[in-house]
């Protein structure tokens, strides 16, 4: 890539790696939706299901740090368009799916081609945009972030409804494809090229890096992300059998494998998968446990507010989608707000977990006062979306402005990979929780956690 410094060349390009975070997000989300009809048309037991929905998620999740060094080994446009194709062409597999058995196996696709895809994004933000700008393309990029989840829903709810020629829930993947194949042409376009930077631009990854990346530090952080992400979305659903448990402490030894595999990496003078000054630096590691917090209990109530809506109000998935809207209109007022803010107000972090904090608790002081539904709680979901907004701008702008831009494809990966395991445990959590004891209580569970998010973003900003 090379340095870009037209408005509206950064524009597009912007908006070509934001469409595919977003298009990644919603299938994040769709077939969560979906589940019920994909059962019913294609005969398929609650397991089988159950492994479409969080196939994805999984090849998603254990993939992205190596997609991101991908970007950073192999050019960031060339791993950015790879990943949506794969996509696309998965997406397609999805919605021809005959049987169960090849609707899996396409979703596992689906989401690799995410995982290659996705890190890119934050990368190019990285890499150009600074200053105020990157602020802007942060607020946009959370907007993407936040509003492709619910978009999932909505939209996901909408089609099946619709059962377009009788296609039940085929369309939720099959729209993509248009949508991938149009953006693939604009990024070969618009996209500037790797070759051009590798002699010396920005988009040159860490510093016109083309070392090979280690297959074992890849085959152990997948194993250690795998047992991970696994039993915490598959082993809550099914009462937390014995290998649930087994999965998570295998876990603990792998990551420590990983861990000395890297440090023996740097040691030789190799480049390890993950910068070892990123996970070093206090700013970064607060910033994280910080965003980590936020997100875990985002993704957990998208999880339970469908769930009390459907299941406790009898309301539809259509309405349980749109339930989200008002959140993410307020998450997308804190894009056009941060930039206006005096330059040196460095408490935007904690500002904004505060208020996302005083949103769950508006929520729960309106079910505890005998309200259920209606505009009274979207108007309440309001204010923590408003506090998301704030908080996930100014802690992912944090986290990537405390490290050189050499490193923009490791915080690129640890960013979202951190995302995905906090939204990943956020609903086993939230989802236990809610079994047990009611929405009220995981509420206030998840306003505790976003306190415990200011105070890991006060550490950051002092």
């Amino acid at each position: 890539m090379q340095t870009l410094t037209a408005t509206r060349g950064r524009t597009a390009i912007l908006a070509i790696l934001l469409t595919g975070q977003f298009m990644a997000n919603v299938d994040t989300a769709v077939a969560n939706i979906a589940a019920p009809s994909i059962g019913a048309t294609l005969g398929a037991s609650e397991g089988q299901v159950a492994l479409v929905v969080s196939g994805y998620v999984v090849a998603f999740a254990v993939l992205l740090i190596t997609g991101a060094r991908l970007g950073s080994s192999w050019g960031y446009r060339r791993v950015f368009l790879l990943g949506l194709q794969v996509f696309t062409v998965a997406s397609l597999a999805c919605g021809l799916a005959p049987e169960v058995y090849s609707l899996t196996v396409a979703r596992f696709v689906q989401g690799a081609g995410a995982a290659l895809m996705v890190p890119q994004v934050l990368s190019g933000i990285q890499l150009y945009f600074a200053g105020r700008d990157r602020v802007k393309a942060l607020g946009y990029f959370s907007i993407a972030l936040s509003g492709g989840a619910v978009a999932g829903q909505v939209l996901g709810g909408l089609l099946i409804a619709a059962d377009l020629f009788g296609t039940a829930w085929r369309p939720i993947f099959l729209i993509n494809v248009p949508i991938g194949l149009a953006l693939v042409l604009v990024a070969r376009r618009h996209l500037p090229a790797d070759a051009d930077a590798a002699a010396g631009g920005p988009g040159s990854g860490s510093g016109g890096d083309r070392q090979a990346i280690d297959p074992r530090g890849v085959l152990t952080l997948s194993a250690a992300v795998l047992l991970v992400v696994v039993p915490l979305l598959l082993g809550s659903e099914r009462g937390w059998p014995l290998w649930s448990w087994l999965c998570l402490a295998c876990s603990v030894p792998v990551v420590v494998l990983f861990e000395l595999g890297e440090r023996r990496t740097a040691a030789r003078g190799g480049r390890p998968l993950i910068a070892r000054p990123l996970l070093r630096t206090p700013a970064v590691r607060a910033g994280l446990l910080a965003h980590g917090l936020t997100t875990g209990a985002y993704f957990g109530l998208l999880f339970v507010l469908a769930l009390y809506l459907q299941q406790g109000l009898g309301k539809g998935p259509a309405y349980s989608g749109f339930a989200m809207v008002v959140w993410v209109a307020a998450f997308g007022l804190a894009g056009p707000i941060l930039p206006r803010l005096p330059e040196g107000f460095r408490w935007m972090p904690v500002i904004g977990c505060l208020i996302l904090a005083a949103g769950y608790l508006a929520v729960l002081a309106f079910l505890q006062l005998g309200g259920s539904a209606g505009p009274w709680l979207f108007a309440l979901l309001g204010i923590g979306g408003l506090g998301l907004g704030f908080s996930a701008n100014t802690l992912i702008g944090a986290i990537t402005s405390a490290v050189p831009t050499q490193y923009a494809a490791d915080a690129s990966g640890v960013i979202a990979t951190n995302a995905q395991l906090s939204g990943a445990l956020g609903v086993a959590v939230g989802g236990v929780v809610y079994a047990g004891q009611g929405l009220s209580v995981v509420l206030a569970g998840f306003a505790v956690l976003a306190l415990a998010a200011a105070w890991s973003a006060r550490r950051l900003v002092r």
